[in-house]
């Protein structure tokens, strides 16, 4: 099962997106530890302090997901409603195409 999902919010001012940027890194160093090969995580941080998070699942509903599973991740929900201005927007998205080479 292939699960493709973007995530978008707003955050409240530079330093909620600061903190909210410590956060995700967090879950990057987690993932680069336990090296999931069912998923991959792109998370951009936006010009106006906004976040776009970009995920590809292979593994189905009832799979541990490697992402929200970290301890990494539970911390950055926490309070995350603080740092954040207005709503989640979460959407499955269908792949149109991809050419990816090394990000960093």
């Amino acid at each position: 099962m292939e699960k493709r999902l973007v995530t978008r919010y707003s955050t409240k001012s530079k330093d909620a997106a600061d903190e909210n940027q410590r956060r995700v890194e967090a879950v990057f160093d987690e993932l680069n530890e336990s090296k999931p090969d069912n998923v991959s995580y792109i998370v951009l941080r936006l010009a106006d302090d906004s976040f776009v998070h970009v995920s590809f699942h292979n593994h189905g509903d009832s799979d541990v997901n490697p992402i929200s599973s970290t301890s990494a991740f539970a911390h950055f929900q926490e309070n995350h409603g603080e740092r954040r201005e207005g709503d989640v927007n979460q959407q499955t998205a269908q792949l149109v195409g991809a050419y990816i080479t090394e990000i960093s």
